[in-house]
């Protein structure tokens, strides 16, 4: 079987879609490397870990072009690197007049700086259009003088292989580099149309038809595009032509039976359990309603939507729960202790990967109302979207391309509701729509979700085609690289 490398540019310990993929290799024999990044970006140590028959090495990103980077993408921030460089003289040796002299020298160097950061600020506000060409300056320095750093470090450390896969674009070129030193097959795994996702989605588009550029260069040296549902594999297709499409979609394993019927409430209609964790972190048992968002807290997923729903009074008595990390946890957390049923609102950390499912299984509806603001959030197929059917929670989702074909066009009937995600009032009417159901026809519903997730929307069902890729890639290679 094959030797493999993936690259990844995170720390690599909770990506559920690269750390299936890679058990799921070396169950089928192959042997399997990842090379990451540690958590920490300013740790220069590079680290080792076993995990699940693979091994994971994590190459730091070099901290010293990171430095460069904010300097050259913005000069009046010269400064900070000054205050930097006395910090670093004055801890080189015991204090004494040499090192305090450091220090003035330091801030007679920032003094200009701060003069140029003044006036960049006055031209910003006065000339349309600085900010977007600062913004895609920005980006390409420190994909230049970080991003590309740390493929470069990253495709040096890493061992031989038959195969370099590489996850994202941003680690794409570090797969590339790897496979230039000693031959064998290339794949790239494209878990979103990157350029369409995030910040990047509002950089100038001349700087993101820079990147094209290079992703279509990349793409027409691979061996295979894997990517995770398909309406991003005819996209990525059409814009690439990519030699071969495989799609992959951001499953959990097959859910296994249904939890014993000793756990039903006794005194309960229907269907509902007695409190799982969730329900217990919450404090609340399980004939309270609960809606709940679990995963990323970012911009565009109707965060701010969903908490304004709670407050409706069509949700009345309904709990909605955040569950999850992200740039806008505190934000979120403001959010939910400013509204009106702050009582009912909750936002909690994420949990690990291997117990979310017996937490999301707690809940009564499953929210995801990702705003439509991008082609990527468009065609997107969340991984939450998978892990409620496999915890068999109803699905209350955007109306959206994908989403609407998964929960609305199911062989065995819907798997929930949708809305317009901008509109709280929608939201909350989804929500409540499910909610409403008689307790016979909520049972039922749940156990489509489940049967959806065993039947169909399951990991062991969508790896075998990453397992057949490979094993055809394996042919290709076979006695090809030393």
């Amino acid at each position: 079987m094959s030797r493999v490398v993936m690259f990844v540019l995170n720390d690599c310990r909770t990506d559920a879609r690269v750390l299936r993929e890679a058990g799921t290799l070396v169950g089928a024999g192959h042997q399997v490397t990842i090379m990451a990044r540690p958590s920490d970006l300013n740790d220069q140590r590079s680290e080792t870990e076993q995990r699940d028959g693979f091994e994971i090495i994590r190459i730091p990103v070099p901290l010293r072009w990171r430095r460069r980077a904010r300097l050259a993408a913005a000069p009046w921030r010269g400064w900070r690197l000054a205050g930097w460089w006395a910090r670093d003289q004055l801890k080189a040796g015991p204090l004494g007049w040499a090192r305090l002299a450091v220090a003035g020298i330091a801030a007679l160097v920032a003094v200009p700086f701060v003069v140029v950061g003044v006036l960049v600020m006055v031209l910003a506000r006065a000339l349309p259009g600085t900010a977007r060409l600062r913004s895609g300056i920005d980006w390409l320095v420190r994909w230049r003088s970080s991003t590309e750093e740390w493929d470069r470090a990253a495709a040096t450390a890493a061992p031989g292989a038959d195969v370099f896969h590489g996850h994202d674009l941003n680690a794409l070129h570090a797969a590339v580099l790897a496979r230039a030193r000693v031959g064998g097959a290339l794949v790239y795994d494209s878990h979103e149309i990157f350029l369409e996702s995030g910040s990047h989605a509002t950089r100038p588009g001349w700087a993101r038809s820079i990147f094209r550029k290079r992703e279509a260069a990349w793409v027409g040296e691979a061996d295979a595009l894997v990517t995770v549902n398909d309406a991003l594999a005819r996209e990525l297709g059409e814009r690439y032509l990519p030699r071969r499409v495989v799609v992959v979609h951001n499953c959990p394993p097959r859910p296994g039976p249904t939890p014993e019927a000793s756990g039903l409430l006794a005194d309960a209609p229907g269907p509902l359990r007695a409190p799982g964790p969730l329900r217990a972190a919450l404090g609340i048992g399980a004939d309270v309603p609960l809606a709940l968002y679990h995963g990323g807290f970012s911009k565009h997923r109707g965060l701010e939507e969903l908490a304004a729903a709670a407050a409706l009074p069509i949700l009345d008595g309904t709990h909605v729960v955040f569950l999850g990390y992200g740039s806008q946890a505190a934000e979120l957390r403001a959010l939910a202790a400013a509204s009106p049923v702050a009582d009912r609102v909750h936002v909690l950390s994420a949990v690990s990967p291997d117990v979310l499912i017996d937490w999301v299984r707690d809940a009564d509806v499953a929210v995801m109302p990702i705003q439509d603001s991008t082609l990527n959030h468009r065609l997107s197929t969340p991984n939450k979207l998978f892990e409620a059917l496999a915890a068999g929670v109803p699905i209350v989702a955007s109306d959206l391309p994908e989403l609407r074909r998964i929960v609305m066009e199911d062989p065995a009937g819907p798997l929930g509701v949708l809305c317009d995600p901008t509109d709280p009032a929608s939201i909350a009417a989804a929500i409540a729509e499910l909610l409403g159901r008689p307790m016979d026809e909520r049972a039922a519903l749940r156990e489509r979700c489940l049967d959806a997730a065993r039947d169909r929307w399951n990991w062991e069902t969508e790896s075998a085609r990453l397992v057949e890729l490979y094993a055809d890639l394996a042919a290709s290679t076979a006695g090809a690289v030393p």
